[in-house]
């Protein structure tokens, strides 16, 4: 069997988002935590292929499980019973459990379902919740629905994650 693969470790563009993210954060003097679940580190991956990163990037939680979403960030079983893994009250959960576990200000978290394999109808393959926070407050959350391969879907959620990190900041200096 042949197996065709993406190569996406070599991205210019991701890295300069993340890059730029970084930037932003460094202007802030904020650090980043990130709690990922379907991405399974790829963010982390992303903005630690910054050179320099150590001085924005705390540490980066990869809960793939339900069980690793509970003992490493604290959210509730109760709540992953009622919602699923895949939902933005666990998104935003998972987001609060790193910045609670971390010396960030600012996060973020990424819970989906990349398939091939694994969505309903209620919730499909390419189903993503995100959700971004500061320490002082501030949430944002969004759902996707991205379309293509794994590999791609992954990619569009990790692209997404940075860009979101962005804009919290852009707001976070509105709020400043």
């Amino acid at each position: 069997m042949t197996r065709k693969t993406l190569d996406f470790d070599d991205d210019q563009a991701l890295l300069d988002l993340a890059a730029c993210v970084g930037e932003s954060l460094r202007q802030h003097g904020w650090m980043l935590v990130t709690a990922e679940s379907c991405t399974g580190g790829w963010v982390g991956q992303a903005v630690t292929a910054v050179a320099g990163s150590s001085t924005w990037y705390d540490r980066g939680f990869i809960t793939y499980s339900n069980r690793s979403k509970c003992e490493m960030l604290g959210v509730q079983p109760a709540l992953l019973d009622q919602f699923g893994a895949v939902s933005p009250q666990t998104a935003q959960a998972m987001v609060a459990g790193a910045l609670t576990r971390s010396h960030a200000q600012i996060g973020l978290s990424i819970t989906g379902i990349a398939g091939p394999d694994g969505g309903t109808a209620e919730k499909p393959v390419g189903m993503v919740c995100f959700a971004w926070a500061s320490k002082d407050g501030l949430v944002q959350q969004e759902t996707r629905h991205f379309k293509g391969s794994r590999e791609s879907i992954r990619y569009s959620a990790v692209t997404t994650a940075l860009q979101g990190i962005l804009h919290l900041l852009d707001n976070a200096i509105v709020m400043a």
